[in-house]
């Protein structure tokens, strides 16, 4: 499809790779409503149902219109694929978390979207229109889980309709608003302390999930995955095992100085935070990466990535050029 494009999983080991896919569009449009608020406006279907929207989807741009594509991949320690059991009538709940930081001990908000047995129901959070109820009784089974890294500046709930159509296909979705990298508070941005300490929080995320009392009986501790979007892409990377290369940056930002948002500080990122450095987790099986920033990862640096990755990037990105991001990290995996 015009304007996005897929690279489809890799993966460095041998054998065969089995994958369930499931396409969502996501169209958002986002609008000042009667109070002078920004009001949001989204609906999903799958792609079979919008192959005859194709030429309006690419008159409106990137700018009113998002795609959101994730591709379900899970494997055991056997790397054997699988993927859970959606039940057609199940719709999303959520429950909120809240754990310590790695860093400082302050709380952290994240959120668990789930499948749900109730009916359907909308909550407005932060603003919002989730189509997700909270507390909503959990549906039986044992369901893979996904963590969600948000980009620079960013809020996962900007992500709700991706993470409550996963809920209603069968996953646990936990949703981490990364501190000091968010929306409200922007503390930590360019800043050691951000790039070692978003994958910590996506690694604590993990912890208190499959030992929440709500959430732990129903997980699959063996199915665990990464959602990525943006600097999310790079947060995932590392839990990977990918190691950045701080050089990558510095080389980047002295070629394209007129890169604004990777280059503000020059590729100079403060060292706030000299005793972090990059940390995998062992539990992490796969990641699905949209739009991923990848500056600071050469072929040598994603040596240790055996997972399988699937990415997905927009053909007229401005913010982050597919070149030296999607399509590099694509040819180096």
């Amino acid at each position: 499809m015009s304007g996005w494009r897929k690279y489809l999983p890799s993966r460095k080991n041998n054998g065969q790779f089995m994958a369930r896919l499931v396409h969502y569009f996501c169209f958002q449009h986002s609008y000042l409503g009667g109070n002078g608020a920004l009001e949001h406006e989204a609906r999903h279907k799958r792609l079979m149902d919008c192959l005859d929207e194709v030429p309006d989807l690419q008159r409106l741009g990137l700018a009113m219109v998002r795609l959101c594509a994730v591709m379900l991949v899970f494997l055991l320690d056997s790397l054997v694929s699988v993927h859970a059991q959606a039940d057609e009538s199940w719709s999303a709940g959520y429950h909120p978390l809240s754990f310590p930081d790695p860093l400082d001990s302050q709380p952290v908000e994240a959120i668990a979207f789930y499948p749900s047995t109730a009916a359907e129901q909308v909550s407005t959070l932060h603003g919002y229109r989730v189509e997700a109820g909270e507390e909503a009784p959990i549906a039986m089974g044992r369901f893979p889980l996904l963590l969600l890294s948000h980009g620079n500046t960013g809020t996962p709930l900007a992500l709700h309709d991706l993470a409550t159509s996963l809920a209603r296909q069968g996953f646990v979705v936990v949703a981490v608003v990364h501190p000091g990298d968010n929306d409200r508070d922007h503390s930590r941005l360019g800043s050691l302390s951000n790039l070692y300490g978003r994958p910590l929080q996506i690694s604590e995320a993990i912890s208190t999930a499959l030992l929440d009392p709500l959430l732990a009986p129903y997980l699959n501790a063996r199915q665990v995955g990464v959602i990525g979007y943006s600097a999310g892409g790079e947060t995932a990377l590392i839990l990977a095992g990918a190691q950045p290369d701080l050089q990558r940056l510095r080389q980047y930002c002295a070629e394209r100085p007129t890169d604004r948002d990777a280059c503000k500080t020059q590729g100079e990122l403060v060292a706030d935070r000299d005793d972090l450095h990059a940390q995998a987790d062992p539990r992490v099986g796969a990641l699905m990466l949209m739009a991923p920033l990848s500056l600071m990862f050469g072929r040598h640096t994603l040596g240790d990535v055996h997972v399988p990755v699937l990415m997905y990037a927009g053909d007229d990105d401005q913010l982050l050029a597919i070149d030296r991001n999607a399509e590099a990290l694509a040819r180096k995996l």
